[in-house]
């Protein structure tokens, strides 16, 4: 009851605070169902000056979950290229046909049957329940825990279900009537001030003389955070095959990491010489450079893959069977390289350099290779 109580003091100063001093963003200043919705998703991992162009072009292209429902998946997950997590924008396509299916295209005012859609979490259903529909339900992500955290010198540890539920309970028993705007200005509070990784900007905080954390000097020590699994190193080698001015590009599969989307054939490195004789070996007449090019890594939640470029360029045949013909040919030393047995010829496809910026969804993994 103590902690509720000064949690509940915190209230008029934070309202007062974000009123004066949040950031003008596109979707607070159109706060519908669908924008906030598409905004929290996409928020999800990451920084916000990262999202306003992508905001500014889904919205643009998808205005309303009708759109949504109905576009082709590469489409939406071209539109999703950069952002990353692909998995976020296929569950929203999958809650847009449930929600023309059951609501007439709407997004019902109801948490219980927000958090029902697939991909809507605690956080997204409060969310939108609060700030969309003016519901009196929390948003807790981990702006807010580690911002409650400090307030109440809080020694719990925040990756652990149970100090997120004790949390939320004590929220919801102070929300007051604009529970969009406190939730808002928790979160806005937490990316702005009561920093991660580092000491907070305490000077410019609205309740820093109600924090305990701040007046016993632990502001930096907390919130307490059990740590993450080590990442998995992988260490794979991308082929960057020019064909006539084309390049070869893969879909992956439906399922597991980067599920359907099309790469740079890649595999795990063995020796990149014998790489490169190998796919000598296979088109000797048409093969004009083989070289390496940059090195690079990029990291997903659970490995990170350390990558080393071989750059191709082959000579396309005149002949329009001979030049097919070398395709095949090209496509199946590339196949043996990766290792994978004989997927469907659909997979495979050498697209121009316009078709890879406006029709293949390549994700950012390989963005230093395009």
């Amino acid at each position: 009851m103590e902690k509720r109580k000064l949690y509940a003091e915190t209230v008029p100063y934070l309202l007062h605070w974000y009123e004066y001093n949040r950031r003008i963003l596109p979707w607070r200043e159109d706060p519908t169902p669908y924008h906030v919705w598409v905004s929290e998703i996409m928020l999800q991992q990451t920084r916000v000056e990262a999202v306003r162009g992508y905001y500014d072009r889904f919205l643009t292209r998808l205005p309303d979950i009708a759109a949504l429902a109905m576009t082709e998946e590469e489409e939406l997950l071209k539109l999703w290229e950069g952002l990353g997590y692909y998995n976020r924008v296929r569950n929203m396509q999958k809650a847009a046909r449930i929600l023309m299916e059951r609501y007439g295209g709407e997004m019902p005012p109801d948490y219980e049957k927000l958090r029902e859609l697939p991909g809507i979490g605690d956080y997204t259903a409060g969310a939108i329940s609060s700030i969309a529909f003016g519901l009196p339900y929390p948003a807790v992500d981990g702006n807010v825990l580690r911002v409650m955290s400090r307030i109440a010198c809080n020694e719990e540890d925040i990756a652990k279900e149970q100090t997120k539920q004790k949390l939320k309970e004590d929220l919801i028993s102070i929300m007051p009537k604009q529970s969009g705007e406190f939730n808002q200005s928790l979160m806005e509070l937490g990316a702005t001030v009561c920093l991660p990784n580092g000491k907070p900007l305490c000077e410019q905080c609205p309740v820093m003389h109600l924090c305990r954390a701040f007046h016993a000097g632990r502001e930096t020590e907390l919130p307490v955070k059990s740590g993450k699994k080590a990442r998995r190193i992988e260490r794979r080698t991308v082929l960057v095959i020019s064909y006539g001015g084309r390049v070869l590009l893969h879909r992956r599969e439906k399922k597991g990491l980067l599920a359907g989307l099309w790469e740079f054939p890649n595999f795990l490195m063995r020796s990149v010489e014998a790489e490169v004789e190998q796919l000598q070996s296979g088109l000797p007449e048409t093969l004009i450079t083989v070289q390496k090019t940059k090195k690079t890594k990029h990291i997903f939640s659970h490995v990170e893959w350390h990558m080393e470029g071989i750059w191709i360029t082959a000579e396309a045949a005149a002949e329009e069977a001979v030049a097919e013909e070398r395709q095949k040919r090209l496509v199946e030393t590339v196949r043996k390289l990766m290792d994978m047995p004989t997927d469907e010829p659909e997979a495979w496809v050498f697209a121009t350099p316009p078709e890879m910026r406006k029709k293949y969804p390549i994700p950012s993994a390989f963005e230093a290779f395009l």
